[in-house]
């Protein structure tokens, strides 16, 4: 009990800092800042979401109401947030001491690898990171369920291996990360339970019963059917959430490439955790020969050392434990742009861990050297560990420091660029938002699809030229009749914004012969009739927009033409409905007049009966 209070208080110490955090978007804006349901707090209604819905390319209601569940006691403030997931990663590392003593009756190994995990720089990440409560969920229920298996490979009982079920399942829920846990407990059979292929001696030094290797296999196979179920539900999401990577994205022979290099620089991170960062841009096909074959030389040789020293089971169950861990996450299913993160080291590096501790302390008995002299070098290490992790977590402070020290430390970063773009805009610096988005442009071929909502947000800002020419490229770029439809009608706008309405005719009417349903460009070239004088025209156009899309500020545009066409008794009908239709009628037509504005008209309403006229432009 001592021990676990020390391992507590030692890792809330150097976790401090975290207090100081904020949000850094990125994921922590649609998972809680824009996030209603989420916002609202644990109510039925967000229980029913979470289990019903998929958001942002995930389904893990466990993480839904655990968010829920932060924001109905703490609100928006981010301490409360990261508190909570600093307390299930001190939890974990205090579970992962138990099961490691219950295990092997090894307190100080079990010790010092509970502190390893829990002070380490790389998974700084996972806890201060909001958005990445999905992480330290799942990995307190994957522990949970390595200890109360361990009960049951003990004492046996259909209770124990329900609990175990339980565990794994609600792991599941929190993020699919997790669908490793049977083959982890095939290692763990194998060492410390030592089950599988157990010498004759060990069954009577112990009171686990040894197993033949079909046995503890078959026994698994209701929680490989889960995995089977979580791999569907996990990929179908991630499907409809867009985030899955096609192979016209990322070859095949490039992902292979980036895992192997992957894997090595996980393991050059975990022994010397210096500039890490919050995002690794994939290199796609550009990866050097040179580092492929070094980095596949050194897992080879790594093997090799573990196999040839197989007797010592803890080397064969570590390393293969974060080789296996690994691949859910490795990018040969890619998912997103990077290409690796120190998130999902989190339940590999504990292999790693328990492979080096325990191979120090069977050296140390062969020598034999005394324990207590192992004290110094062992709280060396983790003296500086913590303090690495008390200054990685300064630059999780807010976004924007968190994105420059990203750019300070990786080249070539897209995905900061675009990241820090977005803090900046959020701050209303919006200047220094483009300047950074066109950096990112200048990095990374970006889909059409977001080419055309920087042209949005440029021109909204003011960038018109610039906006233009995006919309140039993201019609250029795309074979989408709609989305090419979308991006000639946002080109006749900011046509319109700079006054030249030649072009902007010429844009909408390229819009509407590419989708004749684009609504933007129906009220766009409506407007324009209407500035020439073409009533009928802009009011046959408004009519096909408002069926396709009803609002107030349409039906206004609509009874406004009507009237200027000589139909009085239908725009009346029509401005009946906008007024029976808006939840703010003065704000439609505090809309509308800035539209006539907007487009060059100077339009007066002579009566309360919508006599109107049509005066100089």
């Amino acid at each position: 009990m001592v021990l676990c209070l020390l391992l507590i208080v030692v890792t809330l110490a150097f976790y401090s800092p975290i207090s100081r955090s904020g949000f850094v978007l990125l994921d922590d804006v649609p998972y809680i800042l824009s996030n209603p349901p989420v916002r609202a707090g644990l109510t039925w209604a967000t229980v029913k979401w979470s289990f019903t819905s998929v958001h942002a390319g995930y389904w893990h209601p466990l993480t839904w109401m655990s968010h829920a569940l932060d924001c109905q006691l703490f609100g928006l403030n981010p301490a409360g947030h990261h508190y909570v997931s600093l307390l299930f990663h001190a939890a974990s590392a205090v579970l992962l001491f138990l099961l490691l003593l219950e295990a092997t009756g090894a307190t100080w190994s079990s010790l010092m690898v509970a502190a390893l995990f829990a002070l380490h720089p790389e998974n700084v990440e996972s806890v201060a990171w909001a958005a990445e409560r999905k992480n330290v969920l799942s990995m307190f229920f994957f522990l949970l369920a390595l200890w109360t298996y361990g009960r049951y490979a003990r004492r046996g009982g259909m209770r124990r291996y329900a609990a175990v079920f339980v565990c794994f399942a609600l792991g599941l829920m929190a993020k699919p990360q997790i669908i490793t846990l049977p083959c982890v407990l095939l290692l763990w059979d194998y060492w410390p339970l030592r089950r599988m292929f157990a010498p004759s001696r060990d069954a009577e030094r112990t009171e686990i019963v040894p197993r033949s290797f079909a046995y503890v296999v078959i026994e698994k196979l209701p929680l490989f059917a889960l995995v089977a179920i979580s791999c569907a539900i996990t990929v179908w999401s991630q499907r409809v959430g867009g985030a899955v990577r096609t192979l016209s994205d990322f070859s095949l022979l490039a992902r292979l490439e980036n895992a192997v290099v992957s894997y090595a620089k996980y393991l050059t991170n975990t022994f010397w955790p210096v500039r890490l960062a919050p995002m690794y841009p994939h290199p796609g096909n550009s990866l050097p020969v040179w580092q492929v074959i070094v980095s596949a030389l050194l897992l080879v040789l790594v093997t090799a050392v573990v196999l040839r020293w197989r007797k010592r089971r803890y080397l064969f169950v570590g390393w293969f434990w974060f080789v296996g861990t690994l691949v859910p996450m490795i990018g040969l299913v890619q998912v997103g742009d990077q290409a690796m993160a120190d998130r999902f080291l989190y339940i590999p590096m504990i292999g790693l861990f328990v492979a080096l501790v325990w191979a120090v302390a069977d050296a140390a008995a062969r020598k034999p050297i005394p324990a207590r002299w192992l004290a110094v070098p062992a709280l060396l290490v983790v003296s500086v560990l913590g303090a690495l992790t008390w200054n990685q977590l300064g630059y999780w402070h807010n976004g924007e420091t968190l994105w420059r020290y990203t750019l300070s430390v990786t080249k070539n970063n897209y995905l900061a660029h675009d990241n820090l773009a977005m803090v900046l805009e959020q701050e209303g610096r919006v200047d220094e938002a483009i300047r950074e988005f066109h950096v990112a442009e200048s990095l990374h071929t970006y889909p059409p699809g977001q080419i055309l909502s920087l042209g949005v947000y440029e021109q909204h800002n003011g960038w018109v030229q610039d906006a233009i020419g995006e919309y140039t490229r993201a019609y250029d770029g795309s074979h989408d009749a709609k989305l090419r439809a979308n991006a000639m009608a946002q080109m006749g706008s900011a046509y319109c914004q700079n006054k030249d309405y030649e072009h902007a005719a010429q844009s909408y009417q390229r819009a509407l012969e590419l989708n004749p349903d684009e609504t933007g460009a129906l009220m766009g070239s409506g407007m324009l009739a209407l500035r020439d004088g073409n009533a009928s025209l802009a009011a046959r156009q408004f009519s096909r927009a408002v069926q396709l899309e009803p609002t107030d500020v349409g039906l206004l545009f609509f009874a406004d033409a009507l009237r200027q066409a000589g139909r009085p008794d239908e725009a009346n009908a029509a401005e009946r409905l906008a007024e029976k239709s808006s939840s703010n009628l003065a704000a439609a037509r505090n809309s509308v007049h800035e539209t006539y504005s907007f487009f060059g008209i100077d339009f007066v309403r002579a009566s309360a009966a919508g006599d109107s006229r049509t005066v100089d432009r």
